[in-house]
């Protein structure tokens, strides 16, 4: 398959999504596309990192890695969120590992220590070093924000917002889910899936294929309530539970008897499914042109599942997940062929669960950032 450029790769894509073909498979196969995923989409975007109630008090830290850069996040000295490289200015050691409390930062190659506005305090056995001063040595800061209770940086220092960029998103949250902020971490999934990180919004982003591909889910959602609708750089995925007995797992005591999910651009998407006060935050991450990692964190009322919260969580692990890992893992092999180049999008105008529309606006985003590459 030939590798296209930046002045073909939008060829065939329409801004009707009734007279558009899908991205090129290059998107998703090719190396050369996938470091500008990475240059150009996931470091110029903002990415979830967790709920906010892990930086609420002052000195607490969460490490992540964006665009293999690992990053820090800690709530100051006094109360402000800051957010650097996690790499030490004297020889580039990674400085915190994964999660807790600190009173400084502490370098564990060589004990050089920063506060936690990045500010280096102390460095041994430099007081005989030519034009050296701890004042002019400071971590490399990052954008951070709090976003609907819940965390964000942003390795671009230019970027605007992720308030002001996402417009109605955090009011729409707020009032299909109003009890997020008083959530609590109770479980994670993980996943490793062979397929470009691509392949698994355009997934995520069509219910299309749930009539064929997930029974039990078209049990548990009413199918003919489904709405999809797209905005900016997010788009809205909703539905009414199902009234009759569902195959995925039990809802006979549900609080929430809605199917709220977001999609927000590029790779972070939140759920809300039947059942007691929830979110699920799917976080897709890639690794490379073939391979994405995922990480589903479940925010529930308490940090121990109730039973069918139980029940709902080894439904996702070992019913959906498994379905679509399946579908997604089957199209990156055929996109691989010489059989596809691209395909037309199945279109609704009403804005149907069984329409691609979604799929169709995360591909011109997508396609905003290629034609901006040099």
């Amino acid at each position: 398959m030939s590798t296209v450029g930046n002045e073909s790769i939008a060829t065939g894509w329409d801004p009707n999504p009734s007279a558009s073909q899908s991205l090129h498979a290059d998107a998703y196969t090719e190396p050369r596309w996938f470091d500008v995923d990475q240059k150009h989409i996931v470091s110029n975007s903002w990415q979830w990192v967790c709920h906010a109630e892990k930086l609420r008090r002052p000195g607490s830290y969460v490490t992540t890695t964006v665009a293999d850069m690992a990053i820090v996040v800690v709530r100051n000295a006094t109360g402000d969120l800051r957010a650097f490289y996690n790499v030490c200015k004297h020889r580039a050691h990674h400085l915190l590992v994964g999660e807790g409390t600190a009173r400084n930062i502490v370098c564990p190659y060589h004990a050089w220590s920063y506060n936690l506005d990045g500010q280096l305090i102390a460095a041994r056995h430099t007081a005989n070093l030519v034009d050296f001063d701890l004042a002019d040595i400071c971590l490399d800061d990052v954008l951070v924000e709090e976003f609907a209770s819940f965390i964000f940086v942003n390795l671009d220092s230019e970027a605007t917002s992720l308030a002001e960029q996402s417009g109605e998103l955090a009011g729409e949250m707020a009032e299909w889910a109003p009890d997020v902020a008083d959530l609590t971490f109770a479980h994670r999934l993980t996943y490793e899936i062979r397929s470009n990180w691509k392949n698994v919004v355009d997934n995520f982003l069509e219910c299309y294929h749930c009539h064929v591909a997930h029974k039990d889910f078209v049990s548990l959602v009413d199918m003919d309530t489904y709405t999809v609708t797209t905005h900016g750089i997010y788009s809205s995925h909703m539905a009414k539970a199902g009234t009759s007995e569902n195959s995925a797992y039990d809802v006979t005591d549900a609080v929430v008897t809605d199917h709220a999910v977001w999609w927000l651009w590029p790779n972070t998407c939140f759920m809300r499914y039947p059942g007691r006060g929830n979110m699920i935050v799917l976080n897709i991450i890639p690794v490379g042109p073939d391979l994405t990692y995922e990480t589903y964190d479940f925010f529930l009322e308490s940090a121990e599942p109730n039973n069918a919260e139980l029940e709902s969580i080894r439904y996702l692990d070992e019913v959906l997940q498994v379905e679509d890992i399946n579908l997604v893992e089957s199209v990156q092999r055929g996109m691989q062929t010489p059989a596809f180049t691209q395909g037309r999008i199945v279109n609704d105008p009403a804005g149907s669960g069984l329409s691609e529309h979604a799929l169709h606006h995360f591909h011109g985003l997508v396609l905003d950032q290629y034609r901006g590459d040099t």
